[in-house]
């Protein structure tokens, strides 16, 4: 959310990372890249699109990807791969549509995203497309921004992008940095030199069919394997479970300190449950072969750019990772191997591309530019979120001037107003952070998420803390204004506060991790309620049985002490999984009831 008079100017472009497996959109504001989120907070969209059985509006993101497992033959994925390709849809796999229509769904949904967010119009945006792509590949990508109502700035190269977002463009006069992106569908490693503020792609060798997707199809031959069949065996919504299932195991393996996971398949054939457990390391196994794949371009874009591999390690500046996948720890050990150095991760995988390509927007339309700058925040400033949470909206160490916000709802039915408690500190829990003043602001009660109040920080050259408080339904907005605090810390307390939060980073982290795994608890049961009640004997006696079965084990472990959050954590996973048919139900089932409105209107 944005104050800024230029936030209102017709010049606005937006950066957008178009990826195989999610794609994110982004904006400059006062100088500093953000990207965008919904309605919910998630600034990952899924790159998925299904197209409902009764012709009506196309589901993106989110509720595209429950679909995955309910109709997968309505329902596309990784459209990425068949762009620019002319067989594109000779297997069926695009439900009849072009690359570029449905990637063009997925921008509309980023567009929308980015107007709720700005509240102004948006219709210029810079799109990034791996290094490798094809001229056929790149005019693809630019029709289906058109067709998406975007006028495309431009078309930028995703490592170009990467760089920019770790501020690889401030390394010197002259540098050169490897971008190790594996991505969902994709693989490239480039090798760029910056001369005189300009990347230059010196090489890039890839494949564009080869990414974590094919990893989680390894997983899941293993888990068909185990069962005791094939995968072609299987119909196509038992193999859209299965994939779904890996990928969900392989995110999990590959957090710190995660060395097994449970897979959980209920009802899956012929009305038999099946559970196995996967250690990291047979994770590991079963992947490095599509990994070690990869030190093929890698040791060929080294060639091409003039580099021996014994010389890597002296002639880069940087080998940055990008895509989710290198969340793998197996990727990051193997890449610094292969590399002779120490990767930098300093940025979110996910997130890099998109930050890189707001950034390049920015460029194009004056907003970046440069800035002197005076001073830096040395404690993070953010507010209370519900459940007692410390939720950032500033970090450690920002340079000033600085503006961010973020948006946020009301986490209970018929609640009138909001209190904003604004903190500073690096502790998890809001408790254990500094108070530095309140701000409420009202809004129309209504159901639990119907409000939207948009907050945000600004801290101007002087170190004035501002904090505005805006209900987005009337505009209504609540100012507190906070001197010197921001900035003008003592430096024992700074020294001080910063060191708790060394000393109680893991007990801290666990009640954190606790208390979302709780708050997501709380939301899951009730409405697993109202969904059994609602669908009643429309729903199968097995799919309940499992619903069931899975809510009072959640339960059960709320219940129990000490807390568990593991526990929780899978627990909470299994009802998620539980309960797809039944929200994909429910879904068709409002979707009916809304076109038989329509009708009768």
């Amino acid at each position: 959310m944005s104050e800024s008079s230029s936030s209102k100017d017709s010049t606005l472009i937006v950066g957008i990372d178009l990826g195989t497996t999610h794609s994110l959109i982004g904006v400059v504001d006062s100088g500093f890249p953000i990207l965008l989120a919904d309605a919910e907070g998630r600034r990952l969209v899924p790159s998925v699109v299904h197209f409902p059985k009764n012709g009506g509006a196309p589901l993106v993101g989110a509720a595209a990807r429950r679909m995955e497992t309910v109709e997968p033959e309505r329902t596309v994925s990784s459209v990425k791969r068949w762009m620019g390709r002319r067989d594109a849809d000779e297997a069926g796999e695009l439900c009849g549509r072009s690359p570029e229509q449905i990637s063009a769904e997925i921008l509309k949904s980023l567009k929308s995203i980015a107007e709720a967010a700005l509240e102004e119009s948006v219709t210029r945006a810079v799109i990034t497309v791996p290094a490798y792509f094809n001229d056929g590949q790149r005019n693809a990508t630019k029709r289906a921004g058109e067709l998406a109502g975007l006028t495309v700035e431009r078309i930028v190269n995703e490592p170009t992008a990467a760089a920019l977002a770790y501020g690889l463009d401030k390394l010197g006069d002259s540098a050169r940095v490897a971008v190790y992106d594996l991505g969902g569908g994709t693989f490239d490693l480039s090798i760029l030199e910056m001369r005189d503020g300009l990347f230059q792609v010196l090489s890039t060798n890839g494949d564009t069919r080869l990414g974590g997707d094919d990893i989680d199809a390894v997983v899941a031959g293993w888990m068909a394997a185990e069962i005791g069949v094939e995968l072609s065996e299987l119909d196509a919504t038992q193999v859209a479970t299965l994939l779904e299932v890996s990928r969900s195991a392989k995110e999990r393996l590959s957090e710190d300190g995660v060395e097994s996971t449970t897979l959980r398949l209920p009802f899956f054939r012929d009305a038999k449950s099946f559970e196995f457990d996967l250690m990291r390391v047979q994770l590991e196994a079963l992947a490095a072969p599509l990994i070690d794949r990869t030190r093929g371009h890698c040791l060929r874009a080294l060639a091409d750019a003039g580099i021996a591999v014994e010389e890597a390690a002296e002639k880069l500046d940087a080998v940055i990772l990008v895509g989710g996948s290198t969340r793998m720890p197996l990727v990051r050990e193997k890449v610094e191997g292969w590399f002779g150095r120490t990767v930098d991760i300093s940025q979110n995988p996910d997130e890099a591309v998109a930050l890189g390509a707001a950034i390049q927007a920015g460029i194009l339309c004056g907003r970046v530019q440069n800035v002197v700058l005076l001073d830096v925040t040395p404690l993070s400033l953010g507010i209370e979120t519900f459940g007692g949470l410390m939720n950032v909206i500033i970090g450690r160490n920002t340079t000033i001037p600085a503006k961010a916000g973020e948006l946020f709802t009301n986490a209970v039915a018929n609640q009138a107003s909001m209190q904003i408690r604004v903190l500073q500190g690096e502790r998890e829990m809001a408790r254990d952070n500094w108070e530095l003043g309140q701000v409420e602001i009202d809004f129309e009660s209504g159901a639990k998420g119907s409000a939207r109040v948009g907050v945000q920080f600004e801290i101007d050259e002087n170190g004035i803390l501002t904090v505005l408080a805006r209900d987005t339904k009337t505009n209504t907005d609540r100012v507190l204004e906070i001197r010197d605090t921001a900035v003008d810390v003592d430096d024992a307390a700074v020294e001080a506060m910063i060191s708790e939060s060394v000393e109680h980073a893991f007990d801290d982290m666990n009640e954190r991790i606790w208390t979302e795994a709780k708050m997501k608890s709380e939301e899951l049961l009730p409405a697993v309620e109202q969904g059994l009640a609602a669908l009643g004997d429309g729903l199968s006696s097995e799919d309940r049985a499992a619903i069931e079965s899975a809510a009072a084990a959640v339960r059960e472990v709320l219940a129990a002490q000490p807390a568990d959050v593991a526990k929780l954590k899978t627990a909470n996973q299994v009802l998620d999984e539980a309960t797809e048919t039944m929200a994909a139900q429910l879904v068709e089932r409002a979707m009916d009831a809304a076109l038989s409105k329509q009708l009768e209107g």
